[in-house]
């Protein structure tokens, strides 16, 4: 599993070679400031990069600091989530951006412990804004990372997390913690694809473990028992939510019939699993909502 030393220089070398000249022109990747980083790895869950690139400029445009997001209220920043979904990391981050002003005096910790310990923060996005914004040599192992890793580097999917954690740690090359993040994102995005591969053109497809054992790359499977109700409830939960987005701050809007195939029944639940996750105010009827507009 582990890499000979000069082996692993030559994959690296070939990783950054060709990300010099072929990197993605995307906005977040022009700051290492913290915050933004921060907030770029939240907006870039489950969305398109390039997608993910022109809400970060609005959303970061609106909140520049911890300092600007702590300060607006539940409603304004659902507002300025719209279009992006999971709708929860809208409240999360807010009330990250809380944490960082109430005990790191407005400063993004700069630790792994620190970081992991913020609302909605997980081990993903601490390392990633580690590797990002601090430079460290920590790897970020999205699913993108993680497959280049396993087919290239590793040539076995089945290590233990805490040990492909470590491995991955030491293939980042002293330095370039920020480059070889991102390297690696593209590479993964451009040929090391979950379906349909470019083998042939991927810059270390000489240095391949996969390939070279003769394993043509798997795409991933889907969760076992994964239901599509869960993603129909989403999608009444994110209606719900534009039609209060369109509502002026502090109007109570009225759910009294079904939204699409969703019954009035199932609507009402559904104001009352985001009002328990702090997104909205349910009135006393149970059938009235708002946006929340306290700080």
């Amino acid at each position: 599993m582990s890499v000979a030393p000069a082996a692993l220089a030559e994959m690296q070398s070939a990783v950054l070679d060709w990300y010099a000249g072929n990197a993605r022109d995307l906005a977040f990747r022009r700051t290492t400031d913290p915050w933004s980083v921060l907030v770029s790895e939240v907006i870039a869950q489950q969305t398109q990069a390039a997608r993910a690139a022109d809400a970060w400029t609005r959303f970061i445009d609106l909140f520049p600091t911890p300092n600007a997001l702590a300060a607006a209220s539940p409603a304004t920043v659902i507002r300025a989530w719209r279009g992006l979904g999971y709708n929860r990391r809208a409240v999360a981050l807010r009330e990250a951006a809380i944490a960082i002003v109430e005990d790191h005096g407005g400063r993004v910790p700069d630790s792994y412990d620190g970081l992991i310990r913020l609302p909605g923060i997980g081990p993903y996005t601490a390392r990633a804004v580690l590797a990002i914004a601090f430079n460290r040599p920590v790897a970020a192992l999205d699913t993108t990372i993680r497959r280049v890793l396993t087919r290239a580097f590793t040539g076995d999917d089945d290590v233990p997390p805490r040990t492909f954690q470590a491995l991955a740690d030491e293939y980042v090359p002293a330095g370039r913690g920020a480059t070889w993040t991102h390297a690696l994102m593209d590479v993964g995005a451009a040929f090391c694809r979950a379906r349909d591969p470019r083998c042939d053109a991927c810059p270390l497809a000489s240095h391949c473990k996969f390939l070279a054992a003769g394993r043509p790359p798997v795409a991933a499977r889907g969760r076992a028992g994964s239901k599509p109700f869960r993603a129909t409830t989403r999608w009444l939960r994110g209606r719900i939510l534009d039609r209060l987005r369109d509502s002026p701050d502090g109007r109570w809007v009225t759910f009294d019939g079904p939204i699409g195939t969703h019954d009035v029944d199932a609507v009402i639940e559904a104001l009352g699993d985001l009002a328990s996750e702090g997104m909205l105010e349910v009135d006393d009827t149970g059938t009235g909502a708002r946006l929340r507009t306290e700080r």
